[in-house]
């Protein structure tokens, strides 16, 4: 039990936990902007093309055909309203990515990563290495 519990803190303290909390909480505030964008400003200008006062509101109704059950709604402007979302939203999203990988660029001067090659072993080492290779021969 006290292992799982280091670990947890572990995974706690290292600090993805926290930059992955406060992602969630801006991605939700960035969502809600967005979507206040897209209903209070984008969707009125769009209803004057469609001729209604909103796109949500768009439906087909259907007829009861023996009268008696009450007539089938068929709410395709929601649906148009949330694709128009999605797209506006992933714009938004990409934008925001090309905006801060940009940033990291100009401002984050980061050098290439090389890997570390061993430096092959020198002559006395390799010396050394016989001399112990011939002892463990003799011993066996």
């Amino acid at each position: 039990m006290k292992k799982r519990l280091q670990e947890f803190k572990n995974f706690a303290i290292k600090g993805k936990v926290l930059d992955m909390a406060v992602g969630v909480i801006l991605g939700g505030a960035f969502g809600r902007i967005v979507t206040s964008f897209v209903n209070d400003i984008l969707m009125p200008f769009i209803s004057v093309f469609t001729g209604s006062v909103s796109v949500a509101e768009l439906a087909i109704t259907i007829p009861s055909i023996d009268g008696y059950t009450p007539p089938v709604l068929i709410n395709y402007g929601q649906f148009l309203q949330n694709i128009i979302d999605f797209f506006i939203i992933a714009l938004c999203i990409f934008m925001m990515v090309k905006l801060v990988t940009g940033l990291r660029k100009k401002y984050i001067k980061s050098k290439p990563q090389e890997e570390e090659v061993p430096a092959p072993p020198s002559k006395e080492e390799e010396l050394l290495l016989e001399i112990r290779d011939m002892l463990k021969k003799e011993d066996a």
